[in-house]
């Protein structure tokens, strides 16, 4: 997968501004606050419809204007494509050659990108919400069936989550296992790809940090170990324990169970990762979860995505920017940073500098 060009009108900081990417390392580089991430969220939000930075797409409109328009000219194993944005105050329209793309699903999966940023760092150090984001995003770029199952999944989960409020006890108790029936189905799918996605993130999650770190620390990631089995086993022993709990959930006012309250283990040298790792031991384990997405994304796909490298490098010694900028060999890489020759090391790549918005050619 790859991204040729990419045109910003009224996006963040730029009024209008076009950027050519090469195949391979691309290094956008420039002093604090001129527009770099602005950029790479661009990339990151065409290929997902999903912000890294901002949950409200309003916020990405520059200051005074309408709208927000980005696109996008990419090729992959299917041939080119051209992708395009528009952001209003009341919604967006995204366009795929031209046709407009009427469900959210399809959006994912066009061009597949993964992100990088310091503010990952809260995938290991931030609650449960952090890493099942990480999973939602990083699977339904893959998996249209398990976006669909997660949105069907939440709006029941919402409905649910309502009647438990509800003060008339016997409607409550009647009606909950008619939305359970309904709510297991998509959870099971939802709670299956989850566990096998972290199947295969665990060994080369393992196997990138070693590398990074020369064999001096181990990673261990694992899954939930409750939900093991086939969908239909995950759908009954789902059911069964929303049944159990009834009570708790109505004294509660709220579902206690399920896939919206999952996590996963992730262990350094065998000490839990958010209670014990250094700053140093968090970024790195970071970084690793985030080469191992690229690796699955070429094994599932075919080819390899957009790795986005968002101000990392400033945040590594010496001896992992160098190991890091090895593993971008043979995919296309967006780099940002303050001074492009303090990444490089040698390594050939186009470098475009940033300043207020606008590319100084």
């Amino acid at each position: 997968m790859r991204i040729k060009n990419l045109n910003l009108k009224n996006f963040r900081n730029y009024a209008e501004e076009s950027i050519e990417f090469s195949d391979g390392l691309n290094v956008v580089f420039g002093r604090n606050a001129q527009g770099k991430t602005n950029c790479a969220e661009a990339v990151f939000y065409l290929c997902t419809g999903v912000s890294p930075r901002s949950k409200r797409d309003k916020q990405l409109i520059r200051s005074g204007e309408a709208c927000a328009e980005i696109s996008a000219a990419a090729e992959g194993r299917y041939g080119k494509m051209e992708i395009s944005a528009k952001i209003t105050e009341s919604g967006r329209e995204f366009r795929l050659n031209g046709n407009r793309i009427t469900k959210n699903a399809d959006i994912m999966g066009n061009l597949f990108s993964v992100f990088f940023s310091p503010q990952e760092l809260r995938l290991i150090q931030d609650g449960p919400d952090e890493r099942r984001r990480f999973l939602n995003v990083s699977i339904s770029q893959l998996s249209r069936p398990y976006y669909t199952a997660l949105s069907r999944y939440n709006k029941i989960l919402e409905q649910r989550n309502n009647l438990l409020k509800s003060r008339d006890l016997d409607t409550v108790y009647d009606s909950l296992p008619v939305w359970d029936e309904q709510l297991c189905k998509y959870a099971a799918t939802v709670a299956r790809k989850r566990a096998e996605y972290v199947e295969m993130l665990a060994p080369l999650a393992a196997e990138a940090h070693s590398h990074l770190t020369d064999g001096a620390e181990e990673l261990k990631i694992s899954p939930e170990k409750k939900y093991r089995g086939s969908e239909a086993e995950l759908e009954k022993r789902l059911f069964d324990e929303l049944s159990n709990n009834y009570d708790r959930d109505i004294r509660l006012g709220f579902t206690a169970s399920g896939p919206h309250r999952d996590d996963i283990d992730i262990l350094i040298n065998g000490n839990d990762a958010k209670t014990f790792a250094s700053q140093g031991q968090t970024r790195t384990a970071a970084l690793s979860i985030k080469l191992a997405e690229v690796e699955i994304f070429k094994n599932l796909s075919g080819e390899y995505p957009v790795l986005i490298l968002d101000d990392v490098m400033s945040e590594l010694d010496l001896p992992r920017r160098k190991k890091l900028v090895e593993r971008t060999s043979g995919l296309q890489t967006i780099l940002t940073c303050t001074h492009a020759e303090r990444v490089l090391y040698g390594k050939e790549a186009n470098k475009i500098k940033i300043e207020a918005g606008t590319v100084k050619r």
